[in-house]
């Protein structure tokens, strides 16, 4: 039976209202979830101070002298007012009431939650990095310019594209500037487009980017091997196209066969070809974009080269173009001249200006710089084939467990770094939900995979496991999938209610999506 289910493309993923049963009701509480967790401002006292500056030693001058009046505050900032010792409790507190990396295993598909390596901390952290203002003189900036100029040789190297922009600060940051890119190039040749295709397993930054950027979205279907469906591709391939936006590996963690293809359709209508780099982690050094035909690739540093992302840091989204695309990237570029000094060029007639203030998010650069170097070339090939090693393992042991009888894989073929079960036959057989077993992973110290995405699979979990985690992690894992669904053989309402172990019990996500709570009133 197919796992595919055409209604749930564009379905509310899984947003409902949840009301635990009477029976869990009536369980004792956590000593986490009784005690509520507060915010750093309703642990505010008047008057209470954290450090008390000394007198300054020198004569006071009249405000009026310092600052004019129209640019004072006409009362004091309503900031907390609190004792260093309770300030570091609070925020110790949050940390340890929040599911993390460094805390269990996070197999988020499409994320790529791998392990930080504390080294890059202390490189990002030396005062040379950490301390440069980012309007300093290029001329006192050698040594950070030096970095990003070889950061971008080793991104260009790694994608198989000769030029790159380290401005982006996100991946969703970097598609836009590859669709406007993509815009410039057209509009520099006369030509007006109007639609950028995205294959119906795209991250939704894909079609928000393109919408975004002015563009229609024009969805491309799926085969049923899981790559692009080239007929469907070809119907819809005509000269009112100006991209096509690709992830390969996919979101369903296949390599599509017919990238050569694909990218000759795409180029005999004179369009550009996208490569969402998300999933890049699977075939550093194994593959490259480049080589595959694509003109212009954006990197996520805070997921192929280790940068902490979600809560734990900002993100990086580098772009990497070919030739025809370079004179529209963004101002200023960090070049080298040929005295052998670095510096930033201004001059670029046909760039499409500024994506953001400064260039970029630099203790990004830093840390992905410090993981290049470490691992080397070979070093990131054995990265990648570990990650796809991992992955085909998990689901080779999943399936031994027998958990593909109520989670059988949506596309059963070699996955590269991740794979998608479905849930379909859970719900139906078992009266779980992918959601209940979202939840009820959570009381085993395992952070739940991805769920209902990609949306053309019924009841999806996204699996990647990466390439930083133990035979015996994912054997624990294996074990813990296959335990959940006998124990929901036995008694479906034990995942119906779970989690029952977090510092917070499961949330009403209908009220949290229709009334969120984004202020509080001071």
């Amino acid at each position: 039976m197919s796992t595919l289910s055409d209604n749930r493309l564009h379905a509310d993923p899984e947003i409902e209202r949840f009301e635990p049963s009477a029976r869990v009701d009536r369980a004792l509480q956590t000593a986490e979830q009784a005690k509520r967790a507060t915010t750093i401002y309703e642990r505010s006292v008047p008057g209470r101070r954290a450090f008390t500056p000394p007198a300054a030693g020198v004569p006071e001058r009249p405000l009026d002298e310092l600052l004019p009046a129209r640019l004072r505050r006409a009362e004091g900032p309503k900031l907390p007012e609190i004792a260093e010792p309770e300030i570091v409790r609070h925020y110790v507190r949050l940390s340890t009431r929040n599911f993390h990396l460094d805390e269990g295993f996070y197999p988020l598909g499409s994320c790529t939650m791998k392990h930080n390596p504390k080294l890059h901390e202390r490189v990002a952290a030396l005062p040379g990095y950490a301390r440069l203002h980012p309007l300093s003189d290029p001329r006192r900036a050698q040594g950070a310019l030096q970095l990003m100029h070889d950061l971008q040789g080793a991104l260009a190297e790694i994608a198989g594209l000769p030029h790159v922009s380290l401005q982006p600060s996100a991946g969703s940051h970097g598609e836009l500037l590859g669709v406007l890119l993509t815009r410039a190039y057209h509009e520099d040749r006369g030509q007006h487009r109007t639609k950028v295709l995205t294959p119906d397993t795209a991250h939704g930054t894909n079609p928000a980017t393109v919408t975004m950027a002015g563009y229609e979205v024009v969805k491309v279907e799926t085969a049923p091997d899981g790559g692009v469906d080239i007929d469907d591709l070809r119907a819809k391939a005509d000269e009112d196209v100006a991209c096509l936006m690709l992830t390969n590996p996919n979101t369903l963690g296949v390599f599509d066969r017919n990238i050569s293809e694909i990218a000759s359709i795409v180029h005999g209508v004179g369009a550009t070809l996208y490569y969402d780099g998300a999933n890049l982690n699977a075939v550093v050094g194994v593959s490259r974009p480049g080589d595959m035909g694509f003109d212009i690739v954006h990197f996520n540093l805070h997921k192929t080269f280790t940068q902490p992302h979600g809560g734990g840091g900002p993100g990086s989204g580098p772009i990497a173009v070919s030739d025809r695309m370079e004179p529209y990237l963004p101002r200023p570029q960090v070049v080298r001249r040929d005295d052998g000094s670095y510096d930033l060029d201004h001059d670029r007639p046909k760039s499409i200006g500024r994506l953001r203030g400064f260039q970029g998010n630099f203790g990004t650069f830093v840390r992905s710089y410090a993981y290049i170097r470490s691992l080397g070339a070979e070093g990131l090939k054995e990265m990648s084939e570990t990650a796809v090693l991992n992955a085909n393992y998990l689901l080779a042991l999943l399936k031994r467990r027998g958990v593909a009888e109520y989670l059988p894989v949506a596309y059963d073929r070699l996955c590269m770094h991740e794979f998608v079960l479905s849930g379909a036959p859970a719900k139906r057989q078992l009266g779980v939900k992918t959601l209940d077993i979202a939840k009820r992973l959570l009381d085993h110290g395992v952070h739940p995979p991805t769920v209902y995405f990609p949306l053309l699979v019924d009841e999806a979990l996204l699996v990647e496991p990466t390439e930083t985690e133990t035979k015996e992690t994912l054997d624990h894992f294996a074990d813990v999938v296959a335990a959940l669904l006998e124990e929901a053989k036995r008694d479906p309402d034990i995942a119906r209610n779970a989690p029952y172990t977090t510092p917070v019990r499961r949330l009403d996500e209908a009220g949290a999506a229709k009334r969120p709570v984004i202020r509080q009133p001071l």
